[in-house]
């Protein structure tokens, strides 16, 4: 029978409902890096609304790591307490709850969207960015040299992964997805374009891909056999007339990740650079690049991109494109997306005993 929308998808010990996953989106809105209401209300809603995976929205691992002054983090246990009866809801509701672990590299201590972005200064609660080299993120405001991260700072890294997958694990998550992608730290490695070193974590894709494998198997040696690692990746930095990474490095790495201990590759792109290209923002636009990743590299895919419509999603399943429908804005405009879905797809699903009076019949 052909997988649907609403088909199980089980990796490792752990049944996803049916295969739509809340993107990981930031909210900007956490004092000292601690969810809040706004968090419960935000991520409980969609799985209110039925989704397969509820994941968080980037979730730093260290102070340094941040977005923003007001990011998510995981870094230390009082983070760690207030997610817990948040995933404890989202599983309540029959969703996984999922956390997406990160490092901003140096895009890190900028402003909120909405208080205009760029640089913040030390001053302001800024703090001195990290990256592969000192070059700073390219643009026209006056973003400061980010400082090189040296060999005893990799391996920090690595460990401030590690710790905070614990403490994830212990707040009761059931998927760990290592952000690899947008051009956060990571991603910076992996990108020629930013990573310029002459070390063994920089040259050759051997070398260029070393951070992200050893971070995923630190968060896979810490993380219950039983239960998935995702990584997200961005398949191209969209810069076709320059060096940089595409969708074929994309393809070599996916068995790697796998080699690792991740069962699932987060399909995005972009970010890397303010030059990027992107020469196609239609719906689904980026599903093509974890299509080739899945078939060439036979690794579960989830696809993200203008996925808004519930025959859209259903049909990239079916046509076995991707494995997980992952769904951003249109999950922020409709929390109950997946319900809705399930109606269009005529699909019968369980809805909250507290809403079953306004389900369609």
């Amino acid at each position: 029978m052909t997988d649907s929308l609403f088909s199980p998808l089980t990796l490792r010990g752990t049944q996803i409902p049916n295969r739509v996953m809340v993107s990981p989106m930031c909210q900007y809105s956490s004092p000292d890096g601690v969810a809040t209401d706004w968090h419960r209300v935000h991520l409980g809603s969609r799985a209110v609304g039925g989704a397969g995976v509820v994941m968080t929205e980037a979730t730093a691992v260290s102070p340094e790591g941040r977005i923003s002054p007001d990011d998510l983090g995981i870094w230390t246990q009082e983070q760690a307490d207030a997610l817990a009866p948040i995933a404890s809801f989202i599983r309540s509701q029959g969703s996984q709850p999922a956390i997406q672990l990160a490092h901003a590299g140096r895009k890190a201590s900028t402003h909120r969207p909405w208080d205009g972005g760029g640089p913040v200064a030390p001053d302001e609660r800024g703090w001195e960015v990290y990256g592969p080299t000192d070059e700073p993120w390219p643009r026209e405001e006056s973003y400061p040299k980010t400082h090189a991260l040296d060999a005893d700072d990799l391996e920090a890294v690595v460990n401030q992964f590690a710790e905070a997958a614990k403490r994830a694990h212990l707040a009761g998550f059931e998927i760990a997805e290592v952000h690899a992608a947008h051009g956060y730290l990571l991603h910076e490695f992996l990108s020629p374009v930013t990573n310029t070193r002459e070390d063994d974590y920089g040259g050759s894709f051997e070398n260029r891909t070393r951070l992200v494998r050893e971070v995923t198997s630190a968060v896979r040696t810490v993380w219950p056999d039983d239960k998935p690692v995702f990584v997200r990746i961005s398949a191209t930095d969209w810069l076709p007339d320059r060096e940089s990474w595409d969708l074929e490095q994309s393809v070599r790495l996916a068995p790697l990740l796998r080699e690792v201990g991740a069962d699932l590759v987060d399909v995005s792109s972009g970010g890397v650079h303010p030059d990027q290209q992107i020469t196609n923002t239609g719906a689904g636009y980026q599903v093509k690049f974890a299509e080739s990743i899945r078939e060439e590299s036979e690794m579960p895919v989830g696809a993200v991109g203008k996925i808004t419509e519930a025959e859209q999603a259903d049909q990239l399943i079916r046509n076995e494109r991707a494995d997980l429908a992952v769904v951003g804005r249109e999950y922020l405009r409709d929390p109950y997306f997946t319900l809705h879905a399930a109606e269009k797809l005529g699909v019968d699903v369980d809805w909250p005993v507290q809403y079953q009076r306004a389900k369609p019949r």
